[in-house]
């Protein structure tokens, strides 16, 4: 299909160019996806389910590299570099990635998940980087108040909410240039899910955000720009509330309106 492009006076952080994810030989999840996202900007990728939103996000950061099966072609251009020609580690610290399911390391504590992405890559630090990264990336989720004087508690001690956020917390103390989120809010209460939102709205003053979610008012409410998926092909991207109230693509009319989904 044709080029999906929105305008921007800013340069892409990140460009997809004709990507194409496939699981088995001519059957693709992903077809020849092509767009730009830009800075400090909350992008929702939305539509039906099975529709390549989770697919293209994780080809994003190289998540399908661990499973031999699974082909990614094209080219994802982050920061000037192909991420699929790139050290997948090196990708994995530009493009974090947070799950579904509030997913905190069982057996170590909330200090030490925050700092788990360091320890997994083999990167060491002296104790008083190893506290600065811990308090500031806790403050940048609003958790460090409440979990400050229990941090050698474990991870699962914390509610949904908190875990998740901790998940979060754990993502940017690696300093991503990218936010990769798989619906974060779908397994939390609607309160939880109203901190991570307002979160959202904050950390993208210093990070560029990429959120999959089914849930089309959470997308109204928190995304810049919005794009559109169905059977793996990108259908339209563009800014939220432009398509939300006037989509250019029929298909995107129907979905938006309830007609299919």
């Amino acid at each position: 299909m044709e080029s999906v492009k929105i305008t921007n006076a800013q340069k892409a952080i990140l460009q997809l160019k004709e990507v194409s994810v496939s699981y088995t030989p001519g059957k693709y999840a992903v077809k020849k996806v092509t767009t730009d996202i830009y800075p400090h900007t909350i992008t929702a990728i939305m539509g039906p389910s099975g529709c390549g939103k989770s697919t293209l996000l994780r080809a994003i950061n190289r998540m399908h590299d661990l499973y031999a099966h699974i082909s990614t072609t094209g080219e994802i251009i982050l920061k000037g570099k192909n991420v699929l020609e790139m050290d997948p580690m090196e990708v994995r610290r530009m493009a974090g990635m947070v799950f579904q399911q509030p997913n905190p390391f069982p057996t170590m504590s909330i200090y030490d998940n925050v700092l788990a992405g360091y320890t997994l890559n083999g990167i060491r630090l002296n104790r008083k980087e190893k506290d600065e990264i811990v308090e500031q990336s806790l403050q940048s989720v609003a958790l460090w108040d409440e979990v400050k004087d229990v941090m050698s508690k474990r991870g699962s001690f914390l509610s949904g909410g908190q875990q998740q956020r901790l998940c979060i917390a754990r993502t940017l103390a690696l300093k991503p240039e990218l936010l990769l989120m798989d619906e974060p809010t779908s397994a939390l209460d609607p309160i939880s899910t109203n901190k991570v939102e307002e979160l959202l709205l904050e950390l993208k003053q210093k990070f560029t955000i990429i959120i999959v979610t089914h849930n089309m008012s959470q997308a109204a409410r928190i995304s810049d720009n919005s794009m559109f998926m169905y059977l793996g092909e990108l259908i339209e991207h563009g800014n939220t509330t432009q398509m939300f109230t006037k989509p250019q693509q029929k298909r995107t009319e129907e979905y938006l309106t309830g007609v299919f989904g």
